[in-house]
């Protein structure tokens, strides 16, 4: 078959090569709000205060593993308030549990410098907690998650409680987010469009992926990021699908059973999953954030 590649194509197809030995972010949504322009942009439709990039101060805790406790997003505004949100493709009900540990961890970056004897109230900035959801499971358009719900005793009067609203930030929902916060709305165009691609035509992930990205620069949407950091995108993209796929691997092989693991033992069923699922043993053992030995180890283990 004659390539049909014009030289504008081949333009395009550089300056997306152009960035592609950037560090590797965790996925495009961290990588995405991580900016401090788009972050003042997402607070402003979550909170309709407007808010500039100078207020933010990005706060994202990072993990040793990509199960470790790390959520995927936190900053402050202003010094007064701070947000903490994950985005997720599918509903984690422990959502608030986890959010009490990301906002302990969180305050003690926080507060590294304070004496937390001293008599005075310290002031700390006020939290909220939101859940960013673009599953492909039907869910409301939005959700309040409570930590009391796990409670085993139901008391009338409740001494704590965390609350974490949920948005549902697939595009054909329509959440009015979307049309309030421009990144938001690009990233979840672009989403989509891997999707239709992937669901509609039939094509294989890594193609849907890499027309996605053409069809970006072409419309004008979420261009300024593909161009930005380039082929990086797809291999963000990898890395998504793949935690994506080891998490269902791990569900549906009842390795959650409740008993403690240690770090080296998790990295070790997580290099296994993403092998599983087709990814390389040099990916996968970056992934999983593992040594050589422990690789050799898990292969080891492994059943043919």
């Amino acid at each position: 078959m004659t390539d049909h590649k014009t030289k504008d194509d081949s333009i395009k197809d550089n300056r997306i090569a152009k960035t592609s030995n950037r560090e590797l972010k965790s996925d495009v949504f961290t990588a995405l709000f991580s900016e401090p322009e788009n972050a003042a942009k997402l607070y402003s439709a979550l909170s309709g205060a407007r808010t500039a990039p100078e207020d933010i101060r990005i706060t994202t805790l990072k993990g040793v593993l990509f199960l470790a406790r790390k959520n995927d997003l936190g900053f402050t505004v202003k010094d007064r308030m701070l947000v903490i949100s994950e985005h997720q493709s599918t509903i984690n009900r422990n959502m608030p549990l986890r959010s009490i540990l990301y906002y302990g961890r969180t305050m003690e970056k926080l507060l590294k410098n304070q004496d937390l004897y001293q008599e005075k109230p310290i002031e700390i900035p006020a939290p909220e907690f939101y859940l960013f959801y673009n599953g492909v499971r039907a869910v409301p358009s939005e959700e309040i998650l409570k930590l009391s719900d796990a409670y085993i005793a139901k008391a009338q009067e409740l001494m704590l409680e965390l609350k974490v609203k949920m948005i549902n930030i697939n595009f054909p929902v329509g959440h009015k987010i979307l049309q309030e916060c421009l990144p938001l709305y690009e990233y979840s165009w672009f989403i989509e469009r891997i999707r239709t691609y992937s669901k509609d035509s039939g094509m294989n992930r890594d193609t849907a992926v890499s027309l996605a990205i053409k069809d970006c620069i072409r419309e004008g949407i979420f261009a300024d990021f593909v161009t930005k950091y380039g082929s990086e995108v797809e291999n963000m993209l990898f890395t998504k699908f793949n935690m994506e796929d080891a998490l269902a691997v791990r569900y549906e092989e009842g390795v959650e059973d409740g008993i403690e693991q240690g770090i080296e033992e998790k990295g070790i069923r997580i290099f296994l999953n993403l092998l599983k699922n087709g990814m390389s043993r040099t990916d996968a053992q970056r992934l999983a954030e593992i040594d050589n030995s422990l690789a050799e180890k898990a292969l080891k283990l492994r059943k043919f």
